[in-house]
């Protein structure tokens, strides 16, 4: 598996009219990160999982939380086995390549600290016991930003986690069109093909990691991420583990066209993706309808690109 655009033709089968959203989700995949995908219900947030995971061959588990999904419900579970006298590890849903993390902000904090373990340390631990999570390993996590009810927003420390955090929205009337008409000649996702498998995915984040990047780009994301921090409107900027995500998806967007090398154009694609979940505005800002969206366009305008060969 070395062309990207036969991964994305291939989602496009099932996810009408967001090429956007499956390229940024893709880059993401690529560069070892996790998805949060904040949306209102019913914009195809699960049908993209599901169309990502068969199209890279990848074992797929979804949790629905609820407030009363427990951690072990996550991370598995100890069993008494009679007829050897040992405890016996029950593996939980986590362990599997794509995880689908549904309505996350509805779990307790305790639940989603289990999850996000997982996702920082790449294992999960049982009855002092340590497991480690399949290789590869993506969670793609979703949370409604419009019904409170029941719900346990994600603070800062642990949105900082997903290196990306996208919006479906919705679709136009003719992609929505051409949704229905596909939908009655069946599900698309029966369409969609495997086209990878899950060596041909370690294969090609391998290749992701070796892509060069320049040192002055390097400086770039520095100064990007210093601009977020002395911004007037911005309480809390962008933190060194985002530096670090944006140097990840700038190596997969170049990886994508076909370039072993990183340009700064690479980091502008990316940035608002990677940072926007990060930023913490002033209550000022917030009152004059500041958008951490703005702030970034603001910065990314401001701050001079390197000129790189």
């Amino acid at each position: 598996m070395n062309d990207p655009k036969s991964i994305l033709d291939e989602l496009k089968k099932a996810v009408v009219g967001k090429d956007n959203v499956l390229i940024m989700a893709l880059l993401a995949i690529l560069a070892r990160g996790h998805i949060l995908l904040e949306d209102i219900p019913g914009v195809g947030k699960t049908t993209m999982a599901l169309a990502f995971s068969k199209a890279l061959g990848l074992q797929y588990n979804r949790v629905q939380f609820t407030p009363d999904v427990l951690p072990s419900d996550i991370v598995g579970f100890s069993l008494y086995d009679k007829a050897t006298g040992q405890m016996v590890y029950q593996p939980g849903a986590i362990l599997c390549n794509l995880f689908l993390a549904d309505e996350l902000n509805r779990a307790t904090s305790r639940t989603q600290s289990a999850l996000l373990e997982a996702m920082e340390e790449g294992n999960v631990t049982v009855d002092g016991v340590t497991h480690p999570v399949p290789d590869p390993f993506v969670v793609i996590a979703t949370q409604n930003p419009v019904g409170a009810s029941g719900t346990q927003l994600l603070p800062d420390s642990q949105l900082d986690r997903f290196m990306v955090r996208l919006s479906m929205g919705y679709p136009r009337p003719s992609d929505e069109l051409e949704l229905l008409s596909r939908k009655q000649k069946g599900n698309p996702l029966d369409n969609v093909r495997c086209i990878a498998d899950r060596n041909g995915l370690a294969e090609i984040r391998e290749t992701v990691d070796r892509t060069y990047i320049n040192p002055k780009i390097l400086e770039y994301i520095i100064r990007l991420g210093n601009a977020t921090r002395s911004h007037t409107n911005v309480l809390q900027g962008a933190s060194p583990r985002a530096s670090l995500a944006a140097a990840s998806m700038a190596k997969a967007a170049a990886w994508v066209q076909g370039r072993d090398y990183v340009i700064p154009g690479d980091v502008k694609l990316i940035y608002p993706a990677t940072i926007t979940h990060r930023l913490l505005l002033t209550a000022d800002a917030k009152a004059s309808g500041v958008t951490a969206e703005a702030v970034l366009t603001d910065i990314l305008k401001n701050t001079p690109a390197p000129a790189v060969k």
